[in-house]
């Protein structure tokens, strides 16, 4: 694994205008930045990142079977009680999952360790499956990149094939359409549908209305029997509407179950589950006693989170936190995995999984150790 500079191809952002890759600065901030690329040989993408992240996927299926048959287990992820049946019907059913990102901390000379399964709505998908692989056949015609350099990355085509497995006919895609990123993410996933055949429906979460009958239905009145959201599903259920959420017949992608591996609690779970795994660390309750094993130095993480917000780094005396709204569920305290400093730059590794199979690799990076909302997001190619 190694980070190399390059330089820049001179018409990136014109590219990205024509290809609907909207967000890719914010306000004169880079997010996506090929100024550099992470180069892995083929031995570190199959060996060390795609192989664990299968098993992975297998340890966290493992452990959902495992939660949704215990009461106790569903309390300490803070999940609402209205809820439990409702998930493990869903897993029983087995409603289909379409994708989800495990991010781990490699630096190419020891195993992948997880940092955190992004289970119910990741994103950085687009700039992942489409428009990093534009900057792979770009850089190498300009010689920018090696001519053999390939990538890992089946992202859109895996997508593709997945829809045509989950259905046909109408599928209603919703999300809070305000955030530029949301929307590209959600414009992406509907165009991978379109492509399988399906027919894609957008709409604002905020445009779901509920019949009498307890259907949900979009603005024509129209049934959603099958919805993708790019919402979580722990602020679906506390929306006014959430409690209808049991009785309507609407199948949701990402399903109920991922409510469970969506939740940071399944860090000390797995811990507990599969202990002194290669690709786990040491991961305790914020409240369990054994928290203390972890010594001086770790990761303090809020159950539920995004984009890194109220995360602690402890290390010595040393302490990196970025602020945020999360934390009222609780914490889970993490071994702390120092990222690989290159350059000044810390990357995380985000593994796709499509289906059931991992098939894409994204990296962001950022100049202090946590990954948050504006990290950038870095190509990568297989040298």
């Amino acid at each position: 694994m190694q980070r190399i500079a390059c330089p820049e191809r001179d018409d990136w952002e014109a590219t990205a205008a024509a290809t609907g890759f909207a967000f890719h600065s914010d306000d004169g901030q880079r997010y996506w930045d090929e100024r550099a690329y992470y180069a892995f040989t083929l031995d570190e993408i199959e060996r060390q990142i795609e192989a664990p992240t299968a098993e992975l996927h297998a340890m966290c299926r493992e452990l959902v079977g495992r939660v949704v048959n215990d009461d106790r287990l569903l309390h300490q992820l803070k999940i609402p009680r209205a809820y439990w049946s409702y998930i493990a019907a869903s897993w029983q059913r087995g409603d289909r999952s379409l994708y989800g990102r495990f991010d781990l901390c490699f630096d190419g000379k020891g195993p992948a360790k997880l940092l955190e399964y992004n289970a119910d709505t990741p994103t950085s998908l687009f700039e992942a499956a489409v428009f990093q692989w534009t900057w792979l056949e770009q850089a190498i015609d300009r010689q920018i990149i090696p001519r053999r350099a390939d990538q890992f990355n089946t992202l859109h085509e895996s997508l593709i094939d997945a829809w045509r497995r989950t259905g046909s006919g109408r599928v209603h895609f919703a999300a809070t359409m305000s955030g530029a990123e949301d929307r590209g993410t959600l414009h992406y996933l509907a165009d991978t549908a379109k492509q399988a055949g399906l027919d894609p429906v957008l709409l604002d979460i905020a445009e779901i209305g509920l019949r009498n009958d307890g259907a949900f239905v979009d603005l024509d009145d129209s049934l959603i029997e099958l919805a993708f959201k790019l919402y979580p599903w722990e602020w679906l259920f506390r929306e006014t509407f959430g409690a209808r959420l049991k009785g309507a017949s609407t199948r949701w992608i990402e399903p109920p179950w991922k409510t469970i591996l969506s939740n940071k609690g399944i860090l000390p779970l797995l811990w507990e589950m599969f202990p002194n795994h290669p690709n786990l660390l040491a991961a305790y309750f914020d409240d369990d006693p054994a928290a203390a094993q972890l010594g001086p130095t770790y990761a303090r993480k809020p159950m539920y989170s995004r984009e890194g917000a109220n995360i602690t780094l402890v290390g010595g005396n040393a302490i990196h936190e970025k602020p945020g709204p999360y934390g009222a569920e609780g914490f889970v305290c993490q071994a702390l995995a120092t990222l690989p400093n290159f350059s000044g730059q810390y990357p995380v590794l985000g593994s796709w999984m499509v289906d059931g199979t991992p098939c894409g690799l994204s990296i962001r990076e950022d100049d202090t150790p946590i990954t948050g909302n504006m990290s950038r997001f870095v190509p990568h190619a297989i040298l």
